[in-house]
């Protein structure tokens, strides 16, 4: 009875140290929602009020050319920014580990991005990409419309978004680098193994369940983007369509044009789309993640 008594004591203690967060999961995260589920299938009108209308507002996002675009558009960002981002950000962790002079120095330099206000960032990219002043086409000699061609504004938006996330990446991925015990190194060493192939068969294995956080995170970032495009892409862009992202979409039916229910909508699909994706890379996890030391 002491021990049953005891543990249930105990029991109270740990549920009362995850009510905070248990709370604020449900108020911030949970109930938001399913109001939003709920408002997907509602026609909404002023001052908050809604009625439930069933799923024309799915019928009409599947119709849309513009929501169809705007899909594409966020698949698109994460086929350009997820596999250059990691890879550049793995190399990155690599050299960072390596016996250099200065090196905590250069971890600050590449994490400085990941602290600066994304505003500021959009703000000097935009300077950079600029045609008629911008760096860019000033070293290359060319007049390039770097954001307001629809060809590539994008790819523009995608090289901001790689370098932004490159630090933060790289850290993570840095962090579990340097668990990795330097007797596999030395014995690998002793057998003759080349340091591309202590890379590809030591340190890629052992940091591959780093690397698919990384992946998961870097996924649901560039799925979920709105504020880099929203800042690099004015409205009045004629590139806007070109670069409009799913968040993006929903910022403007739900802000500007007013339509929550629409929204709402485009909130529930990008949120099953994110759901699909994550699942596919949890199954897909097994054939390459490593969880052995």
């Amino acid at each position: 009875m002491g021990k049953k008594r005891r543990f249930t004591e105990d029991m109270k203690w740990g549920y009362l140290l995850i009510a905070p967060t248990i709370i604020g999961l449900i108020i911030l995260n949970v109930y938001p929602f399913i109001k939003t589920l709920i408002l997907s299938f509602s026609t909404t009108h002023p001052f908050g009020i809604y009625e439930l209308s069933g799923v024309g507002n799915y019928v009409k996002m599947f119709q849309s050319q513009e929501f169809w675009k705007a899909t594409w558009n966020s698949i698109y960002f994460c086929i350009l920014t997820v596999p250059l981002g990691i890879f550049v950000a793995l190399i990155t962790a690599v050299l960072l580990n390596a016996k250099i002079k200065g090196k905590t120095m250069f971890r600050a330099i590449y994490f400085l991005p990941m602290v600066v206000a994304p505003a500021a960032i959009a703000m000097v990219w935009k300077w950079i990409f600029n045609s008629e002043y911008g760096i860019i086409n000033q070293i290359i000699g060319a007049h390039v419309n770097w954001t307001t061609n629809p060809h590539i504004v994008l790819i523009s938006c995608a090289v901001v978004a790689i370098w932004s996330a490159v630090g933060y990446d790289a850290v993570l991925l840095l962090s579990g680098i340097q668990n990795i015990s330097k007797s596999y190194y030395e014995a690998a060493g002793l057998d003759g193994a080349s340091k591309v192939q202590q890379f590809m068969h030591i340190t890629l294995p052992m940091i591959s369940p780093t690397l698919f956080v990384v992946l998961i995170m870097r996924l649901m970032a560039s799925l979920k983007v709105y504020d880099l495009i929203y800042m690099m892409v004015d409205q009045t862009n004629p590139a806007l369509t070109s670069a409009q992202s799913l968040m993006y979409l929903f910022y403007r039916e739900s802000f500007v044009a007013g339509n929550r229910g629409y929204a709402s909508a485009i909130v529930v699909w990008t949120v099953l789309l994110i759901g699909v994706v994550t699942a596919l890379q949890f199954w897909g996890q097994k054939k390459w993640v490593n969880y052995e030391v």
